[in-house]
């Protein structure tokens, strides 16, 4: 018998085009089934809200590394005690670029026989080359932005040195040699910085009026800068020349250098808006999770019967892997979107705090929001819908009970190490993403065994609701879904701890960062009080209503040795240490500790040891530890002492601080002024005068302009962050809805068993208020306990303040829990008691 091949058809798998068709088909029928709609809105939020922030961080990260607009004058400043030479002048001007000068000195300025301390800027034409100043004609009057400086022969100057000289614009003004006329009175200038030079009264001059003063002579200590602005590349090429040719006394100034105190609120202000991303992030993901687990209960009965008519798992992998990689794409795409419009709201917010153009948005906070998206569904969605590949084709006959896969608990748990690792990607401060993450995934297992304890207990109490009827269903309720009702509680919860800390982000969180910044902080610094006149200078202050004022001894002295070996710049690489140990210290000497002071290491001062308690990044850039032997040079005496402790020292707070603070008996007996800071009220504007006249030799320091900037940066940051407050209150609405949906099949299935058999819709409705609110109630107490624990976590890690924690939110949880789930299972829910037991029990 002759053999014939074999000519039947063989199965073969279908093409990448096929099977992309029928993923898509997939998604667009269960798109319109509505099947979709919560992980795609979940998606959305999640993607916008990484990318809103990450658009806003990315663009002015960027736009400040190219310029400092305002905050410095210009893209590149280089600070030098000795005039800079002319080929620093011609190496700027071959890349390009356009350069000011500008120099600044300690002087006296007089009027009759009035004489104040001024900080004495000098410029030339052009500055400042980025931002520009304000300037009006009276004292106190609205500013206005100009592009020019003093005409020859005139001054612009402070109002309140006005006010201490008692002249006004139009009068003469001595300096040195000269006598020059007051045109104008400076009302903001941008590269202001937070020196003492800098905070005594400013008076400006033209740079070619200086010589004819003859307060520059040799040996004058004068601070010289070389302003350079220009296109991206020339600045970078420059300041590569910089690096190689810096000399002795030089330094290229940036914005921590340069205006330390606007670095460290934008880097709080950052910190806050991650925050806010994080928390939205973090709540889309249990909507994420629950809308997946929703989806896959429901398509088990099709995906048995595309099994019974001859699909293999690989097919239906292969589907779902397509139709979730689009639905991924597309809802990483709007999010991107959304996003990108967010953040622009997000500039104009912050607008004013960059006066300058910001460069275009790049690639990165986009690729943030694509990879949020990815592992959302990676680490969410797959292991709830990886279940789906494993229903048997019996099940169209046979429903067996469903059980959570070891595959799937592994998916879970894979999948929370990634968004981990994408949460610490995207906020930047390891401290911030461990305190959120870790906070929320300790919560949720918190709450996951709290709700479960609460479920036992209730199981026992059945038999008490014997006959209360609603009741009883309730707490059957209740307990037959326990897993149910355990994934509702800790969604609920976890959702509302969101809401919560963002609630109290904005009031307790916000208020403490703000209160580093109070209404009555010091904004006057009294300095060179001789110890005849700490006493008389006290009785004043307090007879005038400025009482509990704290004057502190400050002693000049300069770092010479450590351990007994000399130490010099050239010991040190980082720049900050080098001009550390090139100068000299503001010591002062105590026998308590500091107010907005704590130790970090060792222990305070004996006061009769020879001892040095120093700040801790003093400590840690001279790489000094406790135990070290430090020799300081004091008006050529050598003071040896040993550090005991490192301090953290609470800058923003405008008190007197300083880097070392010594013990009584190693700085007593040394020469010493004494130092103060008060606030002084608006009212009492002219006391700063009679204290002089009473002291002419004391100096005040009037800081009020460098208050009222940061007061600015800190309005317009928090009218950013209430912007992204509409991502949080969408995710933790979705999760509500999420979580109520998931169980509406059940609950349909249970009350149509029980109207058959003889319960009425009154009392199923109870049942339902009642379970609803069990639920609501005690997600509320778990939301209000974990927000207030990660609140407190957030303020003393994260963001280095305290915060008084209230009972608002514990009353706001349980309440808001309540109003909560009541409404959201009337929006969710509706329908399950009017559905028709017959229809139902049908379909079952």
């Amino acid at each position: 018998m002759m053999d014939f091949p074999d000519s039947s058809p063989r199965t073969r798998p279908p093409g990448l085009m096929t099977a992309l068709r029928q993923g898509a088909r997939m998604m667009m029928r269960d798109a319109r089934a509505g099947e979709l709609r919560l992980l795609v809105l979940a998606l959305v939020v999640a993607v916008a809200a990484v990318t809103s922030v990450g658009f806003l961080a990315d663009r002015v990260g960027r736009a400040l590394e190219r310029d400092a607009s305002q905050m410095l004058g210009a893209d590149l400043v280089l600070d030098a005690d000795e005039p800079i030479s002319a080929g620093f002048i011609d190496a700027a001007r071959q890349q390009g670029l356009e350069v000011s000068r500008t120099l600044q000195f300690p002087s006296m300025a007089s009027a009759g026989d009035a004489a104040q301390l001024v900080s004495l800027k000098a410029v030339e034409p052009g500055y400042p080359l980025r931002g520009s100043l304000r300037v009006a004609d009276a004292a106190y009057a609205e500013g206005t932005p100009t592009r020019d400086i003093p005409a020859p022969g005139t001054v612009w100057a402070d109002p309140q040195l006005l006010a201490l000289l008692g002249i006004g614009v139009g009068d003469t003004v001595g300096l040195g040699d000269s006598r020059l006329r007051v045109a104008r009175v400076i009302t903001y200038e941008p590269d202001r910085g937070m020196q003492f030079v800098n905070v005594a009264p400013r008076i400006m001059m033209r740079a070619d009026d200086v010589p004819a003063t003859g307060l520059v002579a040799p040996g004058s200590r004068i601070d010289y800068a070389l302003l350079a602005a220009g296109e991206p590349a020339a600045v970078a090429a420059y300041s590569d020349w910089l690096g190689e040719h810096l000399q002795r006394g030089q330094k290229l100034a940036t914005l921590e250098s340069g205006r330390p105190e606007v670095q460290r609120t934008l880097d709080r202000a950052q910190r806050f808006l991650s925050l806010v991303a994080l928390l939205a992030v973090l709540i889309s993901a249990v909507a994420v999770a629950l809308a997946a687990g929703r989806f896959m209960v429901r398509h088990r009965d099709g995906i048995a019967v595309m099994r019974c008519l001859g699909a293999v798992q690989a097919q239906v992998t292969r589907m779902l892997v397509l139709e979730f990689t689009l639905v991924g794409l597309f809802a990483s795409a709007a999010g991107c979107l959304l996003g990108y419009a967010v953040h622009q709201g997000l500039v104009l917010a912050l607008g004013s705090l960059i006066d300058t153009q910001l460069p275009a948005p790049s690639a990165i906070p986009a690729l943030q929001g694509l990879v949020t998206g990815v592992l959302l569904l990676l680490g969410f969605a797959l292991p709830a819908l990886a279940q789906l590949r494993h229903v048997p084709p019996a099940r169209v006959l046979r429903r067996d009970a469903d059980t959570l896969r070891a595959r799937s608990a592994a998916g879970y748990a894979l999948g929370a190490v990634g968004f981990a690792l994408l949460i610490w990607w995207f906020a930047g401060n390891a401290r911030l993403g461990a305190v959120v993450a870790g906070g929320f995934l300790g919560a949720f297992a918190a709450f996951a065994l709290v709700a479960w304890l609460c479920v036992l207990g209730l199981g026992r109490l059945r038999g008490v609701a014997a006959g209360l009827p609603a009741l009883r269903f309730a707490l059957a309720g209740v307990v037959r879904r326990r897993a149910a009702t355990i994934t509702q509680v800790c969604a609920l919860a976890i959702g509302l701890m969101a809401l919560l800390l963002l609630a109290m982000t904005r009031t307790d969180l916000v208020a403490g960062w703000q209160r580093t910044l109070p209404p009555d902080a010091p904004n006057r610094f009294l300095i060179n009080i001789q110890p005849d006149q700490r006493q008389p200078v006290l009785d004043f202050l307090a007879g005038h209503g400025l009482r509990d004022v704290a004057l502190w001894p400050m002693v000049r002295g300069r770092l010479v040795a450590v351990g007994g070996r000399p130490v010099g710049p050239a010991d040190y690489e980082e720049p900050r240490a080098k001009r550390l140990v090139d100068r000299e210290f503001n010591l002062s000497y105590g026998d308590a500790l500091p107010a907005g002071n704590s130790i970090d290491q060792g222990r305070w001062l004996r006061p009769d040891m020879p001892e040095v308690s120093l700040e801790s990044g003093l400590a840690k850039s001279l790489r000094l530890s406790l135990g070290d032997v430090l020799t300081f040079d004091i008006a050529g005496q050598q003071v040896d002492v040993t550090v005991s402790g490192t301090r953290s020292v609470d800058w923003d707070s405008m008190q007197v601080n300083f880097f070392a603070v010594l013990s009584p008996a190693a700085l007593e007996n040394m020469p010493h002024s004494w130092i103060t800071s008060f606030h002084l009220p608006p009212s009492q504007a002219a006391l700063p005068r009679e204290l002089l006249r009473q002291f002419p030799n004391l100096t005040v320091f009037d800081v009020g302009s460098i208050l009222n900037q940061l007061q600015s940066v800190l309005d317009q940051v928090v009218t950013a962050v209430q912007l992204l407050f509409v991502f949080t209150l969408a995710a933790g609405v979705l999760v509500l809805a999420a979580a109520l949906t998931a169980t509406r099949d059940e609950r349909v299935r249970e009350a149509a068993v029980l109207r058959a058999l003889g319960a009425t819709r009154a009392q199923l409705a109870r049942a339902q208020r009642l379970e609803v609110l069990a639920v609501g109630g005690l997600a509320g107490l778990l939301a209000a306990a974990g927000a207030s624990i990660i609140a407190w976590a957030l303020s003393t890690y994260v963001f280095d303040f305290r915060i008084t924690l209230s009972a608002w939110p514990w009353l706001v949880g349980v309440a808001g829990g309540m109003v909560a789930a009541w409404g959201g299972a009337a929006l969710a829910l509706r329908g399950v008691l009017r559905t028709p037991p017959l229809l139902t029990l049908r379909e079952a």
